[in-house]
């Protein structure tokens, strides 16, 4: 009964729609850093654009996820997937009009000409939306539809969910990278944007069908009221607090978002996963891809390494099932931790041991990288079964895009770093920050599960590695390797 879904034809459906909205989301999100970076010889174009959505997200996750409480969850999905279409296509023509009217003049001018143009604002703007409405369809799918559709009391059947959502997950962002370097190397940014501004607009509807789909197959479940886990009187009165106001909303939402948030059971958990967003150049996204771009790597190099950390997180779904039959669910994440730090120090002091400047060390570094995705992905997944069963389906989409604000807050400060120090020479001082934060991690999720509190050991008596916290040999394991990984250099 435990490995059965509750509704599996739903769950087919619901995997073929994250499917289709992930591959062109994992595409886009590889396109715009590396046709951005071709426009300008310095990261900071791609920190801006990154920089605002971050603040978007930071700002108005909480409000999205109240507005996403408020409204029937395909309704709520359907309309953040045509918003979020429509800003991607915006965003494509946008870039697309700046390589048809710049010059080998334009390319070198002043940054702050470039941020000036009125498309670049169009495009910031665009990116802002697009990052915002992508990540709160991305909470709804892996938060709480694939908790109904699985089956809240049904553990093995959701790990097994989520561990095949992580497989389409990654599967998408190897396809996405793969397929648009291929199409950049060959046919250059303006044709490549082109074609994928055609496959957008083809699997929006695909996309809503299928939804729709899921829906049917799994009998109407996600019509069902989501406070069914609150007294009538809660849900009264929290009705009765909501303002007309979509402003004072707003500020109500983040308010309770944050104190959600901060009272979560499992918080420590949650902060391990904020600092991993620090990371913001050892690992794939639009920093490293406009750096590789800087340093001369053909496109389908820069494809192929993201399509290499993305498989990465295939195997980490077995990897992770591995772990935690050995382990338990907790030490699981604290060992994925763990691997992840050491591999970056040594990945960060390969970078300053000035090899770099050489393709063999500069694929070793990318090597490492690719290597440590296998530690960040096993806690992903861990962590995100933990926080599964911990928060209450009520409160899954609310304290789900305010941790979204929480890592947006963390990419925020490394992106704000990156503009000040925005000429590709500082890369390393870049790496070396984000090494530090991984090891900052493993240190407060460590620290954590060696301290475990009479809630935490209800919440999971099923796991019996937790029942004993790590021995003072584990710790000073940890405590050795954090110290070892967040100083090659000092």
């Amino acid at each position: 009964m435990a490995a059965t879904p509750a509704h599996p034809a739903g769950l087919y459906a619901l995997y073929a729609s994250f499917w289709a909205g992930n591959l062109v989301e994992q595409i886009w999100n590889f396109a715009w850093p590396a046709t951005v970076a071709l426009l300008h010889p310095s990261l900071l174009p791609v920190a801006v654009v990154s920089f605002v959505a971050k603040i978007g997200i930071f700002a108005g996750g909480p409000l999205v996820g109240s507005l996403m409480d408020s409204f029937p969850r395909v309704l709520a999905f359907n309309s953040l997937s045509a918003v979020q279409t429509a800003a991607q296509l915006i965003s494509a023509g946008m870039i697309i009009y700046a390589h048809n009217v710049s010059t080998p003049a334009a390319a070198v001018s002043s940054t702050t000409s470039l941020l000036s143009q009125p498309w670049f604002v169009v495009l910031v703007l665009a990116g802002a939306v697009e990052r915002l409405t992508g990540l709160a369809s991305g909470v709804a799918f892996e938060r709480d539809w694939v908790v109904l559709l699985a089956g809240t009391n049904r553990p093995i059947a959701l790990a097994n969910a989520n561990a095949m959502l992580s497989r389409v997950d990654f599967l998408c962002e190897i396809a996405g990278a793969s397929i648009f370097g291929l199409l950049l190397a060959k046919f250059g940014p303006v044709t490549s944007l082109k074609l994928a501004a055609v496959l957008m607009m083809c699997t929006l509807p695909i996309l809503i069908l299928l939804v729709h789909l899921t829906n049917k197959l799994s009998k109407g479940v996600l019509e069902r009221p989501r406070h069914h886990g609150i007294s009538n009187e809660s849900s009264n009165a929290s009705e009765r607090r909501i303002p007309e106001n979509l402003g004072a909303r707003g500020l109500d939402a983040i308010r309770c978002g944050w104190v959600q948030y901060k009272t979560q059971p499992v918080l420590p958990v949650s902060l391990a996963f904020v600092f991993l967003y620090f990371n913001v150049v050892l690992s794939p996204g639009g920093l490293m891809t406009s750096y590789l771009t800087h340093r001369g790597l053909n496109p389908s190099i820069i494809g192929a390494f993201s399509g290499m950390c993305a498989f990465m997180g295939v195997a980490a779904t077995f990897m992770s099932a591995k772990l935690v039959e050995k382990l338990g669910l907790l030490k699981a994440g604290a060992a994925g931790l763990i691997f992840q730090a050491l591999v970056l120090g040594i990945a960060v002091a390969v970078y300053w041991s000035g090899s770099i400047a050489h393709q063999k060390s500069l694929i070793f570094f990318l090597f490492l990288v690719v290597l440590s995705r296998l530690g960040h992905m096993s806690y992903d997944i861990v962590g995100g079964q933990i926080l599964q069963t911990a928060v209450p389906p009520s409160q899954a989409n609310l304290i789900g895009t305010t941790e979204i604000s929480m890592t947006s807050l963390a990419e925020l400060v490394m992106l704000g770093v990156a503009i000040i120090a925005e000429d590709v020479s500082h890369f390393g001082f870049l790496a070396l920050l984000s090494m530090v934060a991984v090891a900052g991690a493993a240190w407060i999720y460590c620290h954590w599960m060696s301290n475990p509190t009479n809630e935490s050991l209800q919440l999971f008596s099923f796991d019996q590695h937790y029942n004993s916290p790590l021995s003072s040999n584990e710790q000073s394991v940890t405590t050795d390797i954090a110290s070892k990984s967040s100083s090659p250099m000092m």
